[in-house]
């Protein structure tokens, strides 16, 4: 059924369910929904009794391979580890510098009028501006 939707109609279903998600985090445990946050701290007291931080975890996965089996996934060129490398630790080297990351800042942040937030997503927008515009679209 997905497959027979119009890509702009999937983007903004998947942008409101993210936005539902990150409001049940909110008003049923009071927690923000940054995904980096709670990746850290399930890794790092992997026995926490906060078991919803595992099910969070678990949901992106599985929800991203059920829909992954729904729709038709676009096939794209393999980037050399010489690349890969760097750049994840660039992302996370900005996530631990800026206190968050895309989903903590850009949609819980913004929704709550942080205006650190707001700093966050306009320099992590403005530098992947730079950088698709000195790579010349080629990612």
């Amino acid at each position: 059924m997905l497959a027979l939707l119009h890509p702009y109609a999937i983007a903004a279903l998947g942008g409101v369910f993210i936005g539902l998600a990150s409001w049940l985090l909110w008003w049923g445990l009071g927690r923000i929904a940054g995904v980096s946050s709670i990746a850290v701290e399930a890794l790092t007291v992997p026995l926490n009794p906060d078991a919803w931080r595992w099910a969070f975890l678990a949901g992106l996965l599985m929800g991203g391979g059920l829909l992954g089996q729904s729709l038709e996934i676009p096939t794209l060129p393999t980037r050399s580890y010489v690349l890969l490398i760097p750049a994840g630790l660039l992302v996370g080297f900005g996530t631990v510098w800026g206190s968050g990351c895309t989903s903590g800042h850009g949609v819980c942040g913004l929704g709550r009028l942080s205006a650190r937030s707001l700093v966050a997503v306009l320099t992590f927008m403005a530098t992947g501006m730079i950088t698709v515009t000195c790579l010349g679209g080629a990612a």
